[in-house]
């Protein structure tokens, strides 16, 4: 009848436990494809950024076998086991569905040189060798400090300079006395030499000294002081 409450709906207990049962169904599929099935799994590994690596080394270290389904790899284990390579500085694995596994390396940069017998060492920030010659490239400054090369706070302090100063700047530095980081002195190409002080306010100091060169053009007798940007002196 007209405005008589209608009967109360009632849910099929079949369909509910149909639908139940087709979803259930749907995820053991979705899990057996993502981690049993042969469909997703490691198929392709690539790597970008080697120069001084080799793939090679880079996919040995990675320890991910073709064949492993993609879901299951440890990418952030991965790409801890692929830095521990020397002249690896950081790795970063992402998955690349379905089948790929992509490794961006970024390799250590030599920034320094070093004196060592008749030749030298390029290093990098933390002193690790990056590579010998028998003759120093003009890019690299040559550093002089105390104690073992590794993690040496003289060299680190050293790199943050050549990683801070202007381009030009940088090319007219030949070398770096970083004994004691907070007395580091620079020598120019031109015999000129800068007070450089500490490792502080490193992209300052090199921003003043650029301007100190335009203003009064480096020679032999010539001489810096930036220790103290806010006063620098020139001799």
């Amino acid at each position: 009848m007209p405005g008589s409450p209608g009967r109360p709906r009632t849910s099929d207990p079949w369909k509910v436990a149909f639908v139940t049962l087709l979803i259930v169904a749907l995820l053991a599929v979705a899990t057996w494809v993502l981690l049993g099935s042969r469909l997703l799994v490691v198929r392709d590994i690539q790597v970008t950024g080697v120069d001084r690596v080799s793939t090679t080394a880079v996919v040995r270290a990675l320890d991910v076998p073709t064949g492993t389904p993609l879901a299951r790899v440890d990418t952030g284990a991965a790409a801890d086991r692929a830095a521990k390579l020397r002249l690896v500085e950081s790795v970063e694995v992402t998955r690349g569905w379905p089948s790929t596994l992509r490794v961006a390396v970024t390799e250590r940069t030599p920034r320094l040189a070093l004196r060592v017998g008749d030749g030298f060492r390029l290093v990098d920030h933390e002193g690790v060798r990056i590579a010998d010659t028998d003759s120093r490239p003009a890019e690299f400054p040559l550093v002089r400090i105390r104690g073992e090369v590794k993690d040496n706070s003289g060299i680190a302090a050293a790199a943050a300079i050549t990683e801070q100063l202007p381009d030009g700047v940088l090319a007219k530095v030949d070398a770096i006395t970083a004994e004691d980081p907070k007395a580091l002195v620079l020598k120019l190409d031109d015999g000129a030499t800068v007070t450089w002080g500490d490792d502080k306010r490193t992209r300052e100091k090199g921003e003043v000294l650029a301007v100190l060169l335009r203003e009064h053009p480096s020679k032999a007798d010539r001489s810096y002081d930036v220790s103290a940007p806010d006063v620098a002196v020139v001799k």
